[in-house]
């Protein structure tokens, strides 16, 4: 028996909202006072899609003009279809960076449109391999002073539940041991995670990593660039035996996931659905990641993560961001909240269970309109 056609969708939407920091916040390689969130609704049959990454305003008028275009017209429910006709329409334009992140937006929209017509959650849809997803606190940036360090991260260790934590690394070798060791006394016997957001070379890596085995630190994320295979490798097979090298969150293309795991760079890989391709990239990865006998672990964007990660197989767990969680909590009504270390996707709300609060973004927004 053939799937029913869907309703061809008739009008695409973006929106740019640019929402600051609650105070300055830096990593290994970057500073910033301010996030981007874009937006896109898609309108087909009697239902709304909704879809959204973390880029720049600038994938407003690519989303309003050729990807508009080629999705428009088409059946809601072709995902595979849409998606495909989309990568083939970026193809000069270059698939990886902000054509990714658009694509990725439009295929979470898509997903969460088929559902909201369907009248069913998003994780009914894709089913589920589970019916909660573990979270760790993230955040515990470099500019920060060792109080707020232990502030933050002890909130999240007694107000949300985490049972693992990380912290930025990478812009202060001399000062980031003592960092480490301080913010390993507020989290008791939780896990400590650090990032270095690709900061440092094969040798200044570790070292770092020798000294903070002292502190317990269980995972090292992108000790050095992601694009750096033979690094990352390199990082993986001298680190002391406890710690975890992880990478990915730059993955934009299946090949990307690929190359990472065919050259053992990776103890855990990371994907993000905001830059990989949407739900179907991010399914595709999850896919990848059971072959490859590896876990998955969701980067950022713990709103829409929420529901496609209780259906993938080898899910570690998720990022809980500092920055993503307040922004999506305070853009869309339905916004996860954390309960014991997991968040759970509310299957009494169609699709991915979330709508925009018009009023409270529009003083955010930035640029938009709607596709003609």
């Amino acid at each position: 028996m053939s799937e029913p056609r869907g309703p061809p969708i008739r009008a695409l939407r973006a929106e740019a909202f640019r929402i600051p920091t609650d105070s300055p916040e830096a990593d290994g390689t970057l500073g910033w006072e301010s996030t981007t969130l874009v937006l896109v609704e898609l309108r087909a049959g009697s239902a709304t899609g909704l879809g959204y990454t973390y880029a720049d305003r600038a994938l407003v008028p690519l989303l309003l003009g050729l990807l508009a275009e080629t999705v428009k017209g088409r059946d809601a429910f072709d995902i595979p279809g849409c998606a495909s006709a989309l990568r083939r329409a970026v193809r000069n334009l270059g698939r990886s960076g902000l054509a990714a992140c658009a694509l990725s937006a439009v295929d979470a929209a898509l997903w969460d449109l088929k559902a909201r017509e369907l009248g069913l959650a998003l994780a009914s849809l894709l089913g589920r391999e589970r019916d909660a997803v573990p979270i760790y606190g993230s955040g515990g940036f470099t500019n920060y002073t060792d109080g707020q360090l232990r502030r933050q991260l002890s909130e999240w260790v007694d107000r949300d539940g985490c049972k693992a934590v990380k912290m930025k690394v990478g812009s202060d070798l001399q000062r980031d041991p003592q960092r480490v060791m301080s913010a390993r006394g507020p989290i008791d016997d939780r896990e400590l995670f650090v990032d270095a957001n690709g900061a440092l070379s094969v040798k200044q890596a570790l070292r770092l990593a020798e000294t903070l085995a002292d502190a317990r630190v269980r995972w090292f994320e992108e000790p050095v660039s992601s694009d750096d295979l033979a690094g990352l490798r390199a990082v993986r097979e001298r680190a002391p035996a406890p710690m975890e090298i992880a990478a990915g969150e730059y993955v934009y293309t299946l090949d990307d996931a690929r190359r990472l795991l065919e050259a053992g760079a990776v103890d855990v890989l990371q994907a993000d659905a905001t830059r990989c391709g949407g739900i179907s990239g991010f399914l595709r990865v999850g896919a990848l990641c059971e072959a490859h006998h590896l876990d998955l672990s969701a980067h950022c964007a713990p709103a829409l993560h929420r529901h496609v990660a209780c259906a993938i197989p080898r899910l570690r767990h998720l990022e809980w961001f500092h920055d993503h969680v307040r922004i999506e909590q305070m853009l869309f009504e339905g916004a996860p909240r954390a309960e014991n270390g997991t968040i759970r996707p509310d299957l009494a709300r169609p699709g991915h269970g979330l709508e925009l609060k018009s009023q409270d973004a529009e003083r955010f927004r930035v640029d938009g309109g709607e596709s003609r």
